[in-house]
């Protein structure tokens, strides 16, 4: 079988400054290269703001990064393009392709690509449109939740998002209730494929519970709750925040930064439960099961997800899930004893928690909920998606 030649794209990626930005796309597209046959092109276009906003710490740093780095084995590359933060973005999907353009067009000559691919639907699919156009490729685009959410119905970037999945040849969506959501913006659901997500199932597994709460400093005798995602309203940790006040004796962990974290630590105080919600920041995805695994429920009152990474590793950790009844999460949590799907409501999230509290699901029967699902199986099925495009 010919070797297949992809460039893909995708602003979120990690690197030595920000290293659990994008990593699930990361941890895919290093099955993908692991596996063999595919000679991938991995393109990181960094979004920088003009003089004086440049200057901000979070972009400054960004500057600095190489051009072009080997990370586990993906070849990455970093044309970087201008961004007005906050009120730029129907521009970025543009920028982003004239960044992109001049360098995919040497590779192209250097090396003829098959496809150009997107990682996610914005800014990332309306580029790789242009950009196949330019190439006379085929395009395929990603879709994971918030980008056909938010961007999909943002009246600055929807047109450009349905322009974009109507054109491209074929699209991937990581949930049977995302593709109809995609379908519902005017995209044809006949060329969306279903792509889960993968799993490191070596790492993300069930740890002896009490060593990992002695690594905490944690009490071991308490219930422990964990929240995994942006400190931002979308996520929802406000809810558990407030049902905390509902669960005595129970400690909250919170992982993730975001512009929520002074509000959200501001309400605890509020609520007399401060000195049981712990903000862990961001910490290395390496050490993430350690959190997950001294945790008795996962709680995630989001407002929108496509199938949430955060909750397939909580379960292969052994730890049920409490999250909303969307359709991601529905397709997930078949059995009542992996999880409860609940209102973004402080009282029913409290007696969800304690409903799991009292059940006390065995490990082995919650990681039941994901056996299926590796980064192996993830980059096979992503392969068989691209070539079929390729060879149409």
């Amino acid at each position: 079988m010919n070797k297949l030649r992809v460039l893909s794209l995708s602003t979120l990626y990690p690197n030595d400054r920000t290293p659990n930005f994008g990593v699930f796309v990361e941890r895919q597209m290093q099955a993908v290269v692991k596996r063999g046959g595919i000679d991938l092109v991995m393109v990181n276009p960094l979004g920088i703001p003009p003089f004086p906003l440049g200057l901000h710490p979070r972009y400054a740093a960004l500057k600095d990064l190489p051009a072009e780095e080997l990370r586990g084995g993906v070849q990455v590359l970093r044309p970087q393009f201008t961004l007005i933060p906050g009120i730029g973005a129907r521009f970025n999907a543009g920028a982003e392709a004239r960044a992109v353009l001049p360098l995919a067009h040497r590779l192209h000559e250097e090396a003829p690509f098959d496809l150009i691919d997107a990682q996610f639907f914005y800014p990332d699919g309306p580029a790789a449109v242009e950009i196949g156009k330019a190439l006379r490729l085929p395009v395929s685009i990603k879709a994971r939740g918030a980008d056909i959410h938010h961007w999909g119905k943002d009246p600055a970037t929807a047109k450009q998002v349905l322009a974009a999945g109507r054109a491209a040849q074929g699209l991937l969506a990581v949930a049977g209730g995302l593709a109809d959501d995609m379908a519902a913006l005017g995209m044809d659901r006949a060329k969306i494929t279903l792509h889960r997500t993968g799993l490191d199932a070596d790492l993300f597994r069930p740890y002896d519970r009490k060593m990992c709460r002695d690594q905490l400093d944690l009490p071991r005798g308490v219930p422990v709750l964990v929240t995994v995602g942006a400190l931002i309203p979308r996520k929802g940790q406000k809810y558990v925040i407030e049902a905390l006040a509902l669960l005595p004796d129970a400690i909250l962990l919170l992982v993730g930064t975001g512009a929520d974290e002074a509000a959200l630590k501001s309400m605890a105080e509020r609520l007399g439960v401060a000195d049981r919600v712990r903000f862990l920041g961001a910490i290395p995805h390496s050490e993430l099961p350690i959190v997950l695994n001294a945790a008795d429920v996962f709680v995630l009152p989001t407002a929108s997800e496509g199938l949430a990474n955060a909750w397939v590793e909580a379960l292969a950790c052994g730890t049920p899930v409490v999250t909303t009844p969307i359709p991601g999460a529905a397709e997930l949590l078949t059995d009542p004893t992996w999880g409860k799907m609940v209102a973004r409501d402080k009282l029913a999230i409290a007696i969800a928690v304690g409903q799991l509290l009292t059940e006390r699901p065995e490990p082995e029967t919650v990681c039941a909920a994901v056996a299926g699902y590796s980064w192996t199986a993830n980059a096979g099925a992503l392969v068989d998606h691209w070539r079929k495009l390729a060879d149409a």
